[in-house]
């Protein structure tokens, strides 16, 4: 199916389904729905799926039960071999896939325009770092994707995403440089992190460049413009509402919501749900990913993440992750006396006490403390690591301090991935002062500075025995970098730093969220998995929609995984619907 319509920008997903009791269990919580029961027979398969949905609405009311449309309030039915649902990075390379393959297809989007890229992606063993010396030992890899999930993963489906990831780089790598965008990747990773073996990989990819007009080029732009070029486009507007099934349960196409009613597409080869996570769907984020409520304090999620493409694989018999998997940074910046924690009311999106952008300077291993002014944790970790630990610490948030020095800090300290931006600032701003590169911060109150230690202790809200703590903390931890060991949590010496040259600064952060990564489960060639984990005819998932990987967090160490996966993924099932695989 082909028509032309114009091109967006926002983010977009839908959100994810349900985190069974194993994962509540593991956050001292439980009300998750449980997972679908299909079983071979069409009959059995819906069912299951019937029982399914009575059983989870029995416990929790985020799931509900599919919409009974009648046929007569089927406007419109359009017929396709391929239907993509979500025009997100998932969607936009399944779409330049299938246009390569000549597929006839469509490519509904929820909003009215594609979503914005996630630019930096991780591919492994590329023409890019293989030209660079940076090999990746692939087995090395697999396992410890596994142990940041605690093996409550499927490593067939990660070594998909391993294995592939170069050859997409080899076909998408053509599309962007005759765009005008060129590809660079992260190589400076060969220096302790982390307190201690943590695996570092060099694979992480990022292409930028700007048009004839000056504007920068993202990618899902591009590959609207390639697929436009071949006579396709997306068609917006149009809402997912529920799964199409035969008698037999094999899914044949969906119902969507959009201007003027319902419309149904067939798709007579399959389906390929890219619709993203469920990061705004505060009931959701409470059933399934509990530590959300206790360590973040900003949305940075769309408002369309809301889980529509889960709800509908469960709804036709899909099982989802049993454990929670959101991806959460430490940079949550919010005012002294903040909590982490849902603000939102019953059936409003999921928003927090932040109301700011990311606060990148919250990932430098800097000294942090909680409330009670003690350090908690090794600050030089993966980015969740501080948010998961101040969750077990009264209002989940965690303070950071530092002095003067921070350019020179910033710069020994040498972080990887997207923390790296704060280097980058500081560097490009050597001789601007402090106050000046931080005075939105400053003015909003976020940061507070002050002349002496105790001074900044009152103004970060330290008071009493806390306020004592606090100072008594400072002093030690001057000994430690004195000493260049640091006795209480074994960060490395180089991470160190020392808090003696006034001014002063302070902030206190909870988590970030950006996205979650648990979703419906999946095989190796990204099909849907039903009852005994079989595979539901016609159905397949990508990217922050699909499970099977994650499990308790993101390995943020692992960088760009979750947008390398998704890419890959969507051009892996598009080719296995195609028969296009070997």
């Amino acid at each position: 199916m082909k028509n032309i319509a114009e091109q967006g920008l926002s983010r977009r997903s839908f959100l994810t389904g349900a985190a069974a009791t194993g994962a509540l269990a593991a956050f001292g919580l439980a009300g998750c729905a449980p997972q679908a029961k299909a079983e071979t027979s069409g009959d059995a398969t819906k069912a299951d799926a019937a029982e399914t949905k009575a059983d989870a609405a029995a416990e929790t009311d985020w799931l509900g039960s599919a919409p009974d449309i009648a046929a007569g309030d089927i406007k419109e039915t359009k017929q396709t071999d391929l239907l993509i649902i979500g025009a997100g990075n998932g969607g936009m390379a399944a779409a330049a896939t299938a246009a390569d393959l000549g597929i006839d297809f469509m490519l509904c989007e929820k909003s009215g325009s594609i979503q914005r890229s996630r630019h930096w992606f991780g591919a492994i063993n590329t023409k890019y770092t293989e030209a660079a010396g940076a090999h990746v030992d692939e087995g090395r890899l697999l396992n410890e994707f596994s142990r940041y999930a605690s093996g409550q993963c499927d490593q067939r489906v990660i070594r998909v995403w391993i294995k592939e990831s170069a050859s997409v780089v080899d076909w998408i790598d053509p599309i962007l440089t005759q765009a005008g965008m060129t590809c660079a990747f992260d190589n400076d990773i060969d220096h302790e992190t982390g307190g201690t073996s943590f695996a570092l990989f060099p694979m992480e990819h990022y292409y930028s460049g700007k048009d004839a007009a000056g504007e920068a080029l993202e990618r899902n732009k591009v590959l609207l413009s390639y697929i436009n070029d071949k006579g396709y486009d997306v068609t917006y507007n149009h809402k997912l509402v529920k799964l199409v099934q035969d008698d037999a349960g094999k899914v044949t196409g969906a119902i969507f919501e959009a201007d003027g009613g319902y419309v149904q597409v067939d798709a007579a080869k399959g389906v390929l749900l890219t619709t993203g996570g469920y990061t705004s769907n505060a009931e959701m984020l409470r059933a399934c990913n509990p530590m959300v409520d206790r360590c973040v304090t900003l949305q940075y999620g769309s408002p369309n993440n809301v889980g529509e493409g889960i709800k509908a694989g469960m709804w036709a018999g899909a099982q989802k992750d049993s454990i929670g998997a959101p991806m959460v940074f430490d940079r949550g910046a919010v005012k002294p006396g903040e909590n982490a924690g849902i603000i939102s009311g019953p059936g409003e999106v999921a928003t927090f006490a932040g109301t700011d952008k990311q606060f990148n300077l919250g990932s430098q291993p800097l000294m942090k403390v909680t409330r009670d002014g003690k350090r908690f944790v090794n600050e030089s970790t993966p980015y969740d690591f501080c948010c998961f630990a101040a969750a077990e610490h009264e209002g989940g948030v965690f303070c950071q301090v530092f002095d003067s020095n921070l350019k020179e800090d910033v710069k020994r300290f040498s972080t990887i991935g997207c923390s790296r931006q704060t280097q980058q600032l500081l560097a490009k701003e050597a001789d601007t002062p402090l106050d000046e590169i931080y005075a939105d911060q400053l003015e909003k109150g976020t940061m507070v500075k002050a002349d002496t230690i105790e001074e900044l202790a009152d103004k970060l809200g330290f008071q009493g025995e806390a306020k004592e703590a606090f100072l008594a903390e400072v002093e030690k931890y001057n000994g430690f970098y004195d000493a260049q060991e640091d006795a209480d949590f074994g960060k490395e010496a180089y991470r160190l730093s020392e808090l003696r040259t006034a001014p002063f600064y302070g902030i206190w952060y909870g988590g970030s969220l950006l996205t979650t990564v648990d979703g419906l489960r999946i095989n190796e060639d990204m099909q849907v998995l039903g009852a005994q984990s079989k595979p539901i005819e016609g159905l397949y998932a990508a990217g922050d929609c699909s499970g099977s990987i994650f499990g308790n967090n993101y390995p943020e160490y692992i960088v760009g995984c979750a947008c390398g996966r998704t890419i890959t993924f969507a051009r892996h099932a598009v080719r296995h619907i195609a028969g296009d695989l070997a």
